[in-house]
């Protein structure tokens, strides 16, 4: 008998030993092998664009089943918002979600894959990105930077931005401040307007103080959150970023170093964060814009006047010929913008615009 209970005993505690290292051997398979950074140019808890890398990172998690874990470093923590492309280009962090038009001063040539002045739309852009051999005129450029770029996530049309006072000519803009990124900045320098980069955390404070007169952000998706509806009464329509595009950054060392499934994995979760980013922003523009019909009845929304339109015109192909005769790089990306631009857009105006036109007054 007491054999029989010493077997039983042995037996239940080689039963439980293997148990606990195959529990073990399961947790330490579990256990992220890839354990990656992320910086991006967005406060904590930023909406929409903040929520758009949480999930990428997520879906990486999930898909890879635990072993790749991204953490996500806000500009609360890293201090560097507009310092993105340079820490993932030193491998500080192995990626990085920012706007490709933040670097204009470091390489012209990366403005192209945010948006440009009276460009395309957010669906001809992405057509261009994934079919119109745009990633492949993005890596190029990105290349010399060690650094891959993707796109991450989609504003669609963004509003003109807020004004302190109405614009009725040209002469409004003469030493107006305003807050305004990317080659449009350029573009209104060019017309007088005293042009500044201000961070997302600070604007609000800036507007209210008179640092600045006007600013643009994105639109009413993300500006009601902002609260610019409170101290500046008019909203002017878009022409300056018509399909805004952020970017997922990796650094190119470490990504060739992943295992190809777990590129793939990266490469996937990126391209549907930003697809849902785009979709999610579109969404919660038609609800704020609603908004500021029921709740803000002052803020008049405007357009700018047709002769401001066209001398903005008139700097933007001036800007565009001048850089192009500099740089063949810019040359070759604008080009074919253009020339891809010309065919998309036929269709466009045959298909969406035939439509809207037809039936916005049903």
């Amino acid at each position: 008998m007491k054999k029989s209970v010493f077997r039983m005993t042995v037996c239940l505690l080689a039963v439980f030993s293997l148990l606990m290292v195959g529990t073990f051997a399961s947790q330490a398979e579990a256990a992220p092998k890839y354990r990656w950074k992320l910086a991006m140019t967005w406060p904590t808890n930023f909406p929409i664009f903040g929520d758009a890398v949480v999930k990428m990172a997520d879906l990486v998690k999930e898909m890879s089943n635990g072993e790749m874990e991204i953490r996500i470093d806000s500009k609360n923590k890293h201090k560097a918002p507009f310092g993105i492309l340079d820490m993932v280009k030193e491998g500080q962090y192995e990626m990085g979600h920012s706007a490709s038009y933040y670097w204009k001063g470091k390489d012209r040539n990366t403005l192209f894959f945010t948006t440009m002045p009276f460009g395309m739309t957010a669906p001809e852009q992405y057509a261009w990105f994934y079919y119109g051999g745009g990633m492949e005129l993005m890596k190029e450029v990105y290349d010399k930077h060690g650094v891959y770029s993707y796109p991450g996530g989609n504003t669609g049309n963004q509003m003109g931005g807020w004004f302190q006072k109405e614009i009725k000519s040209l002469d409004d803009l003469k030493g107006l401040k305003m807050r305004i990124p990317g080659f449009a900045g350029e573009i209104l320098s060019k017309l007088g307007v005293v042009v500044t980069n201000i961070p997302a955390g600070e604007l609000y404070t800036a507007l209210d103080r008179g640092t600045i007169d006007a600013l643009e952000w994105v639109g009413p998706s993300l500006d009601l959150n902002m609260g610019f509806q409170k101290i500046a009464p008019f909203y002017y329509t878009g022409w300056h970023e018509p399909a805004t595009e952020l970017q997922f950054m990796v650094n190119s060392k470490k990504f060739d170093a992943l295992p190809k499934h777990l590129q793939k994995i990266l490469e996937v979760s990126m391209e549907f964060a930003a697809y849902d980013m785009y979709a999610r922003s579109y969404h919660e523009s038609a609800v704020n814009l609603d908004k500021i019909a029921t709740e803000y009845p002052n803020i008049k929304i405007k357009t700018f006047p047709k002769d401001v339109i066209a001398a903005m015109k008139v700097e933007n192909k001036k800007l565009l010929k001048e850089t192009s005769a500099k740089d063949p790089m810019f040359k070759k990306i604008y080009d074919a913008q253009t020339a891809y631009m010309k065919i998309v857009r036929r269709w466009t105006e045959i298909s969406d615009y035939a439509y809207l036109k037809d039936n916005l007054d049903e």
